[in-house]
C-alpha cells in the first residue's frame, strides 16, 4: 500500500460524499488513497473502471495497453476522444484522468509484457482488474494474481451479453479463472467480430470498478458468484461459482 498518513482538506471535500458511508468513512477512504490497482487494457472495460477509481481516490492506477486509439473504439471507449486517434490508450487514458482528479498517482505502461513483467506489476498492487479482450491475458492474469495471492476483478462484454466475478486470492476458497473456462475449451471471441452495444461495457465495466472498491475495503464482493447481465431482456442472474478441485489451479492454491 501507499505510504499516505492523512487526507488533507481538498481531498476530504472531494470524497465528502463517499466518507458519509458508514460502511467506508474515513478510515475507508484513507484505505482506498493508500491503494494501488493495475488495469490491463484501457478499451471498453477499462475505460469506466479506470474513471470511476480515479474519481474514487484510488490512490495509484497503473495502466497497462499496447493498442492505440482507434476510430472505431470511440463508441464505447468512453475515457478517450477524437483528439487522441493513434495515441497509445494507456496514455490517452491517464490524460483524462489527471484532468480528472489530481490528487491521484497515475503510471502508464504502453508494450505488452511478458509472463515476468505481468508477474512482477501484479506483486506492486493491491487489486488487478482484467479489462482485457482476450483469452490468453485472461489465462496470464489468473496465474499471476493465484500466485500473488491478489484479488482479481473480471469483467467481459460482447454482443448484448456481459458478465463479471472477482476472484480473491486472499482467501483459499476462491475458485479461479480456469475453475470457470479451461485453456484448450475455449473460442476467442471479439467485438470487432462480433458486435458490441456501447452501454453495456460502461455497466460491467462501472461494475468492475465497484468490485475493486469493495475488495479493497473489506466488505463482501461476488467472489464464489457469478453475475450474468443480459443487455436485450436487462435480466441479471447470479449464480454460485465453486473452487473445480480437478482445475490444474488447485494444487497450486495448496502449495
Amino acid at each position: 500500500m501507499i505510504d499516505k498518513a492523512e487526507l488533507n482538506d481538498d481531498e476530504l471535500a472531494r470524497y465528502s460524499r463517499q466518507i458519509l458511508l458508514p460502511e467506508l468513512d474515513y478510515a475507508g477512504q484513507l484505505r482506498l488513497s493508500r491503494s494501488h490497482a493495475l488495469i490491463i487494457g484501457l478499451g471498453g472495460l477499462g475505460s469506466p473502471a479506470a474513471l470511476y477509481l480515479g474519481a474514487a481516490g484510488i490512490g495509484k492506477l497503473t495502466l497497462v495497453d499496447f493498442d492505440k486509439v482507434d476510430d472505431s473504439n470511440l463508441q464505447r471507449q468512453i475515457i478517450h476522444n477524437e483528439n487522441r486517434l493513434n495515441q497509445n490508450k494507456a496514455e490517452s487514458a491517464a490524460q483524462t484522468l489527471h484532468q480528472l482528479n489530481r490528487f491521484i498517482d497515475i503510471e502508464t505502461i504502453n508494450h505488452q509484457l511478458d509472463q515476468q513483467a505481468l508477474a512482477q506489476q501484479v506483486q506492486r498492487a493491491d487489486i488487478v482488474l482484467d479489462c482485457s479482450d482476450n483469452f490468453d491475458t485472461r489465462f496470464a492474469l489468473n496465474q499471476a494474481c493465484l500466485k500473488a495471492k491478489k484479488p482479481l476483478v473480471s469483467g467481459a462484454a460482447i454482443r448484448w451479453e456481459g458478465q463479471l466475478t472477482t476472484y480473491d486470492f486472499r482467501r483459499d476458497d476462491s475458485p479461479c479463472y480456469e475453475c470457470l473456462y479451461k485453456p484448450d475449451s475455449h473460442t476467442d471471441q471479439s467485438c470487432s467480430r462480433n458486435g458490441v452495444i456501447a452501454p453495456l461495457v460502461g455497466i460491467v465495466g462501472a461494475m468492475q470498478a465497484l468490485e475493486a472498491i469493495k475488495a479493497l475495503s473489506g466488505l463482501p464482493t461476488l467472489v464464489g458468484k457469478l453475475m450474468l447481465i443480459d443487455g436485450l431482456s436487462l435480466q441479471i442472474r447470479t449464480f454460485n461459482l465453486k473452487p473445480d478441485p480437478a482445475c490444474r489451479c488447485a494444487q497450486r492454491r495448496l502449495d
